[in-house]
């Protein structure tokens, strides 16, 4: 009981000194200040999520009104019922899903393997090696497309996924050079000692990378994972260049051939669907896999970005 009263005549002195609620009124003023800063930044990130969602959802009537800016009088899902079939969704979703899927796997195996080689292993012209590595990923792949075309028509790669997937598995692909440094730089802080034991115990290089090197590489993994997943579904550039059958386009293709329809249609029947409502609701529908995958991954995708030094 003492010693309760004794607690509580600290706290009513603490409060009664001028001092002190000073300190406390300048640190909730500056929690209040860095809350709202950050509901500012946020903001201004998802501001274009959010108008995307509202306007989808609005009906030709709402979209002549000019009084409704952000919340339809109604939710018109005729918008995603018409969206849905103009993409074509699912085979287009499964197209993107062949590129996309098994792109990301083939980088993490093959971009930790080089990586890993070029971190851990001495040998000679090894920094020169890793110098052409970043330098491949400096030049932008436009400059080098006419080329590449020629390359993948001589090997009977065009409109299949081939330009997309096999590169991806020699260490290369869709901005593979930056993923073999993420890998790089997680290996390089690894411990030496974990190689010295497995070398006394007899394991081979390829082995220590295996069993020893790669499970500790979650975090990187999970990072370049995700990364290659996203920048392969949102590829358009190349996509375009080596697909040209729409049985083989991919979801962002279909979405660009459903905006190219929109600007071009006139006469009374197009008006139903030239609108911005059709077109915020085929974008949506393009980037929910992707907004799905963030939803479950974004924790740990956090932790990993930390965990790797990327930031750095």
């Amino acid at each position: 009981m003492m010693l309760a009263q004794r607690r509580l005549a600290g706290v009513v002195r603490g409060w009664s000194d001028p001092q002190v609620i000073q300190r406390r009124a300048l640190h909730w003023l500056g929690r209040a200040l860095t809350y709202l800063v950050l509901c500012d930044v946020a903001f201004v990130f998802l501001f274009p999520i959010i108008y995307m969602v509202t306007t989808s959802f609005k009906s030709p009537e709402d979209l002549a009104d000019i009084t409704v800016y952000w919340v339809p009088h109604a939710l018109y899902w005729q918008n995603y019922v018409l969206s849905f079939e103009s993409l074509n969704y699912f085979p287009a979703l499964k197209n993107s899903l062949s590129i996309a899927v098994p792109a990301a796997i083939g980088q993490v195996i093959t971009c930790s393997f080089v990586a890993y080689g070029l971190a851990r292993l001495r040998f000679p012209g090894r920094d020169l090696l890793f110098f052409f590595v970043l330098f491949t990923f400096l030049i932008p792949p436009e400059t080098i497309i006419v080329p590449l075309f020629i390359l993948y028509k001589q090997l009977g790669w065009i409109n299949t996924y081939a330009p997309f997937v096999v590169p991806s598995f020699f260490g290369h692909g869709l901005k593979g050079a930056l993923f073999i440094l993420v890998f790089r730089q997680f290996f390089k802080n690894l411990p030496w000692e974990l190689e010295d034991a497995a070398s006394i115990d007899g394991a081979s290089p390829f082995r220590v990378y295996w069993q020893i090197m790669l499970p500790l590489a979650t975090p990187a993994i999970l990072v370049v994972l995700l990364f290659s997943l996203v920048w392969h579904w949102n590829d358009f550039f190349e996509p375009t260049m080596f697909l040209f059958t729409q049985n083989t386009y991919t979801l962002p293709m279909r979405l660009s051939v459903l905006f190219a329809s929109l600007n071009t249609e006139t006469g009374g029947e197009a008006n139903e669907y030239f609108n911005e409502a059709l077109s915020m609701a085929a974008t949506f529908l393009s980037v929910l896999p992707m907004l799905v995958v963030y939803v479950f991954t974004q924790r740990f995708f956090v932790e990993s970005i930390d965990r790797t030094g990327l930031v750095e």
